[in-house]
């Protein structure tokens, strides 16, 4: 059986010490499979759907401070901005399906979900009490959408979460810590799935890759493990195939706080530029092959 896993990072930054060990430890169960007489494979995939950060600066870096590590993979690396007609036969089947909506609402909020739509998040979109979309745009009557969408007007597709499960049923996904899930996304609420110029998201953009690249084993921070949930909804309306999973804990600083891109001193960059080997690079990520 093969194991195919796969890294996905976004080039809006240069890598650091969380990114280390996230790649270093999806090409080790590609490697473990390979020991074991498997065929393993390690995926490399850019994730730059968000056009207005994302930099080929940045994608050129990743790729050095990878090789850097000591990793390969196969090759074409798939950029999610060049498969864009892909996330779109998705949107029409999810549109046939009845499971989506225009979205309208103001320019403005719009626009800040939107931005954390493109990237991988890291908490349910809903604040301090829970709160999120309240679906003002899903009791539009289908007339009164389809004259707004013919005006020009500006709108989101949002996953009609309520008749999404109605659709699927219950469905179930499998992690290594935490065993077999139900998923519950209701606690992201009506999801934004696409806007008009950005025909998709990172709930969509990554269901439909890791089903296309037949990524099997999906490893990624314990800070995702939500949006799994999404995900495995998604699958199951659109008929594909649902990978193995495996969250891992979070490497974060002294304090407990997850490092970020803007955490310039624990940048593959700056430790390289610091003399550190490959070797100390995974070691202070916490990385133990």
């Amino acid at each position: 059986m093969a194991v195919v896993t796969r890294f996905a990072p976004s080039p809006t930054g240069h890598l650091h010490l969380g990114h280390a060990y996230a790649a270093l430890f999806a090409h080790a169960r590609a490697a473990e499979a390979r020991r074991s007489g498997a065929n393993g494979r390690f995926i490399l995939r850019i994730e730059d759907i968000d056009r207005g950060r994302c930099r080929p600066e940045f994608e050129a870096a990743i790729l050095e401070d990878l090789a850097w590590l000591g990793l390969s993979w196969e090759e074409p690396v798939r950029r999610q901005a060049e498969h864009m007609d892909d996330y779109a036969k998705a949107l029409s089947r999810l549109e046939a399906a009845g499971v989506i909506y225009p979205c309208f609402c103001t320019r403005k909020a719009i626009e800040a979900e939107i931005a954390a739509a493109s990237h991988a998040p890291h908490a349910p979109p809903g604040g301090a009490d829970g709160s999120f979309y309240p679906g003002t745009c899903r009791r539009l009557h289908a007339d009164e959408r389809a004259r707004r969408v013919r005006a020009g007007e500006r709108y989101a597709l949002r996953l009609d979460i309520e008749q999404a499960l109605a659709t699927t049923g219950p469905v179930t996904w499998s992690d290594a810590v935490a065993g077999t899930v139900g998923a519950d996304p209701r606690a992201f609420g009506d999801i934004v799935l696409a806007r008009k110029d950005v025909m998709t998201s990172y709930h969509l953009a990554v269901t439909v890759d890791d089903h296309l690249q037949g990524v099997t084993l999906v490893t990624r921070g314990k800070d995702l493990l939500p949006s799994t949930d999404v995900h495995r909804v998604l699958q199951a309306l659109l008929g594909l195939r649902t990978p193995s999973y495996h969250h891992h804990p979070l490497v974060t600083d002294a304090s407990g706080k997850r490092f970020a891109k803007r955490d310039s001193s624990v940048t593959l960059r700056a430790l390289r530029a610091a003399g550190r080997t490959p070797a100390e690079v995974a070691a202070l990520a916490g990385f133990a092959p």
